[in-house]
Order: structure tokens, then sequence, then C-alpha cells
């Protein structure tokens, strides 16, 4: 009898539909085909044990399995269940009227439980998409595969409870989610915040710009002077998400396995802080399956390079494209996948080797030349790709004893927030442009235009610094976003004064 079940592989972040075909003739063999991997494959000896435990026998036939289409790769342990599923249905077991209304996925243990597996999100997209009535998933991914309206998602803890399921004799409740409001009750819940930090106020002010126009940063300072304290408390300043980009920040950490337990919608902005030792595949995605990388699973939120000096040039560099253009394409041989990287990009960095360049109170023991070698352990192009260069000074004592509590996030969100409103009116008739950062030329010529002062004011500082063509137009979007904080909606003498002034590394003194 031939019989079919249906289950998905995902590719990038989307999914496609997989059918499980299963034939069972007069014989025992077994055949499993359609480019599975070894994770597939060794499927069978979980099926065998699964069903004995839970009280039926793995039929004495001859059985070829194709998993159609059979040109896609399918990897991992998630094609358990609807292999089972649909032997028993082929062996003429289980009652298979409706096996063709229900997308299945899950690992089997040994003892018969369903596993929890990736990706369980962008599959429930896709079951909705071909207009299958119910998801059949195990019980720790049933939240999250809910998120998808117009689809019955029913979680199951066991093989047994899914026979009988199919066979029609159990009820399984559908999971339900409210997800609007979950989504809005925890979109503000935040273990830091910005009154914690005690003076810094210039530094606060850059983020606060930052986060405004969607800037890249990157935060120059002696150690203990804040750096990395500063750079957790910048997602807590960022506008909320909003449900389209949870529910594609989510789908990324879904396919990643990033997902928790009980987690259905991701509410709060990612922040991504990779070690230095991270290799090229790590950071941008890749390998012999391609999985997304920390550039990726920042989509949407931030990724912190914590002393950038220390990473490797190459992991550096590879970063240079998606900076640009927001996305990473992984090419293989047979295929290609493209992952969203729109992230913002914040580094910090000692000045020095010793890390007491420019400091007020201690001298720098570094060797002549010593900080200009290790300021160019970042190349030039990765630099001007950063918008925003701020000096961290250390706080003296009599500010860290301040009993007085400094702005609170909340504050500055609300400013954060107000600014990004004007960047949405303004380019809501430019498809994939959404803050200052994002400009492209012409719409620097079109939307941001100093008056006769400014540009006076950045001739003087291109001349003076030596000014990269690309440095200039950092310049403009992070005087248009300035402008923006205070309503303005002309570029004046000082937003482009305050712009130049975030371009500390750019100066001639700097490492002298």
């Amino acid at each position: 009898m031939l019989v079919k079940s249906f289950a998905a592989a995902v590719q990038g972040i989307a999914a496609t539909v997989v059918t499980i075909e299963v034939s069972c003739t007069r014989g025992i063999q077994f055949f499993l085909v359609g480019l599975p991997d070894v994770a597939v494959r060794e499927s069978h000896e979980r099926i065998i044990s699964a069903l004995q435990v839970s009280g039926y026998k793995f039929p004495r036939y001859r059985i070829v399995v194709n998993m159609s289409p059979a040109d896609i790769r399918k990897e991992g342990t998630a094609y358990d269940l609807p292999l089972a599923i649909a032997i028993l249905a082929a062996a003429e077991e289980l009652d298979n009227s409706r096996l063709d209304q229900f997308m299945i996925m899950g690992e089997l243990s040994l003892d018969g439980s369903v596993l929890p597996v990736k990706g369980v999100l962008p599959i429930a997209i896709k079951a909705r998409e071909e207009g299958f009535k119910g998801f059949i998933v195990p019980k720790q991914n049933a939240r999250e595969a809910a998120v998808v309206d117009g689809l019955d998602v029913y979680g199951v803890t066991n093989i047994k409870e899914v026979i009988e399921f199919i066979g029609g004799k159990r009820i399984l409740e559908p999971t339900v989610v409210d997800i609007r409001e979950e989504f809005y009750a925890r979109q503000h819940q935040f273990n830091v915040d910005f009154s914690d930090v005690r003076g810094q106020e210039n530094v606060k002010r850059a983020m606060e710009v930052a986060a405004a126009g969607g800037h890249n940063l990157i935060l120059i300072g002696s150690p203990g002077s804040g750096k990395s304290m500063l750079a957790k408390r910048l997602p807590t300043i960022l506008p909320p998400f909003t449900l389209q980009e949870s529910l594609e920040t989510t789908k990324i950490h879904s396919v990643a396995g990033k997902i928790g337990v009980e987690t259905s919608l991701m509410t709060q902005r990612p922040f991504r802080s990779p070690h230095h030792t991270i290799s090229n595949v790590a950071m941008v995605g890749g390998g012999s399956y391609p999985q997304p990388g920390e550039i990726s699973l920042a989509h949407n939120g931030v990724l912190f390079l914590d002393e950038l000096p220390e990473f490797n040039r190459n992991v550096l560099e590879v970063m240079r494209q998606p900076l640009e253009d927001r996305t990473i394409t992984v090419s293989r041989a047979r295929f290609s996948v493209e992952y969203p990287a729109s992230f913002m990009l914040v580094a910090s960095m000692n000045p020095c080797p010793c890390g007491y360049y420019n400091h007020p109170t201690r001298p720098c023991v570094c060797s002549p030349g010593a900080v200009q070698k290790y300021m160019n352990r970042i190349s030039g192009p990765l630099l001007d790709r950063i918008d925003i260069q701020v000096e961290v000074v250390p706080v003296p004592f009599e500010k860290i004893s301040e009993q007085r509590s400094s702005e609170s996030s909340k504050a500055i969100r609300e400013r954060v927030v107000k600014a990004r409103s004007i960047q949405a009116n303004r380019f809501a008739n430019c498809e994939g442009i959404y803050n200052n950062a994002q400009m492209t030329s012409k719409q620097l010529h079109e939307f941001a235009v100093p008056d006769v002062t400014g540009l006076t004011l950045l001739k003087a500082a291109m001349q003076r610094f030596n000014l990269s063509a690309r440095a200039y137009d950092r310049i403009l979007k992070v005087s248009r976003t300035i402008a923006d904080l205070e309503s303005s909606s002309h570029i004046e003498a000082r937003h482009l004064a305050e712009a130049i002034n975030y371009r500390n590394l750019d100066r001639e003194s700097w490492g002298m």
C-alpha cells in the first residue's frame, strides 16, 4: 500500500514541504531514499524501539520510503515522527484517511517520547500557506508554532498520542496563544537601565543618536570606563519591536534552535556578544549545512563586539558587505541561502595595548608607534562604516558616588521613538529604507542637505581630517538624525558640528 505523510525542510529561514511516500510490499527489506543525511537514515532504529515500547510492532514488509523532492538534502532528526506514522499507515495498522490534513515534525526517543526540533516557526508558516488543517509538533515547540494564525497546532509528548489522534481514537486540544497580549506585556521588561549609569553624559547622548538613526557605534576607552556597561543598555532605548520585526527575528532564532521551550515570540531586540575567538563562518553563517551566524541572530537588534582589535582581521573584513547590504548570502555548490542581517554594530576597544592612552590620570607605557600599530588592526574601510566614534573617559569619584539617579532608559526611548516616527514618515515611499542609517546617496541629496554655513564647516572638517567620501555620507546621516531628535526639518551647522565631533578616530592627533 502506498501512503503519504507531510513534513518540511528548512533552507535559510524559509521552509519547503517534504512529502514522505511509503510503499509496503511483501518482503523484509527497508530502503530510505530522497537524499537523507546520516541522522535521517538512523531514524530506522529509533522508530523500531519507539514503536515497540509504545505497544506497536514495526511492520515486517519490504518498505520503501521516498522523501520528495529528492534533490533537497534532508537533515536532522525531525523526520522521525512523520516517517513512523507513514510506515504504520502503509502497513494498514493505522487509518490514513486524515493523514493528508496534517504536517508532522518531531524527533523520537527510544522510549517513544517526542523531543523538540529546530525551525518550527517557518515550518508552521509554510503549513498554513499550503492549506494544511493542523500541525503536529513536540509539546515543547507548540507555543512557538501557535504564533501562526489559521493553523491548529497540536503539541504531543509521545508517539502513541499521535497514532491515536490520527486514527480518531483520541482528541487533542490545539495550543492557543494570545500573541498580542503576550507580546505587548513583555516589551518593556529589562534587567538593566540607563539610570544605573553615573556620568558619561556625552556617551549616553551619542548612544541616543545611534539608537535614533540606527547608526553603528564604536566606544574607545580605558579598562573599567564603562564601555560594556553602556553597550548592554543600548537595547533598552531602541524602539520596541513591531509584530513583523518580532516574527522575522523569531524565525531566524527558531532555525538556529535558540528559542526557549516556552517561548512563542521574541519580544525584545536581540543583543549578541560573540567572543573575539569566533570564526568567519560562525560570524556570518554557513557551514556544510548552512546555519545563520551571529550577524543574522542580531537581526533587528545589536551586535556587540567587545575588544574589537582582538578579533581576527578576516572575521571583521567579512562583515563589510553585510553592513552595507544588510543581508548575507551563503553559497554552496548545489544551492545558496540568504539570511537577513540588518543589525546595529556596537564595538568597544582600548585605545592602546596597555589601555591607558589619553587617560586623565594614568600614564600610557606603550612604546612609540604601538598605539598606531594597535589601531591598524582595524581596517580603514571598516571604520568608515562605523558612523559614530566616541571616546569614553573614566568617571571621576564624585560622579560615581552620586546618589541621584541618571535619566532612565524609558525617557531616552521616548525621544528615540519620536525621532524614528519622523523617519518612518520620511521614508514611507522608499522601499527597504526605515531609518537614516539606511539612506542611499540619492536620499542623502534629498533629505540631508546642509545650509551654506554647514557646508563650509563640513568642507573644513573634510580637509583637516582627510575624510573619505563614505565618512562624508556618514556625517550627513548622523546630522540628519540629530536634527530629527530636535524635530528640525533642516540640518543646521550645530547638528553638523556634533556629527563631526563623533569622528574621534579620524583626528590627526589620535595615536600620535
